[in-house]
């Protein structure tokens, strides 16, 4: 009986909406006197494709628990992506330790222009025409939270507007 039970609520996880993808596992290990210890840690992006990603984290010793950690951090770090249309409102450069991706808005019908972990993190924000390019390191972790960086200063040209206290037809000239 209480294996039926358990069964429903973790469907009800599965579909909270969001959508899931799994960057990169990486097995890690600690030296000990013992010998070594093995451990999992895991890097994950959501999003809910309407204007939502985040990215998390998490370590444990089998990779199921470490991506439910990195799932459940990633979730908790949500922040929310100014859209216009399908892509972005403007230029911008996201820059994580070595890790530096340009991403620039994209004319209707484009696609995601972008490489494994920033294409990832463009799909689960909902972002559908843009054009990326990353420099310095491959490491997805740092190419991954430089595009958080990147996406999360983006503003709308009614954000500025408000900021500076004009109208929005100043702005745009």
């Amino acid at each position: 009986m209480a294996r039926d039970d358990r069964k429903p609520q973790r469907r009800q996880e599965e579909n909270d909406g969001f959508i899931k993808k799994l960057i990169q596992v990486n097995r890690v290990t600690k030296v000990v006197k013992g010998g070594r210890n093995m451990r999992f840690a895991a890097l994950v992006v959501v999003g809910d494709g309407k204007g939502k990603v985040g990215v998390g984290s998490g370590k444990a010793n089998e990779v199921p628990e470490a991506i439910e950690k990195a799932t459940a951090q990633a979730k908790r770090n949500l922040i929310a992506v100014p859209m216009v249309g399908a892509t972005i409102p403007h230029e911008v450069l996201g820059k994580f330790g070595k890790g530096v991706v340009y991403m620039m808005p994209a004319s209707e019908g484009t696609g995601v222009i972008a490489g494994g972990p920033v294409r990832a993190v463009m799909e689960a924000a909902g972002i559908k025409d843009i054009r990326t390019k990353s420099h310095g390191t491959s490491n997805p972790v740092n190419c991954v939270k430089a595009v958080i960086e990147g996406l999360a200063a983006l503003k709308t040209a009614e954000q500025v507007a408000a900021l500076r206290g004009k109208a929005v037809e100043e702005i745009m000239g």
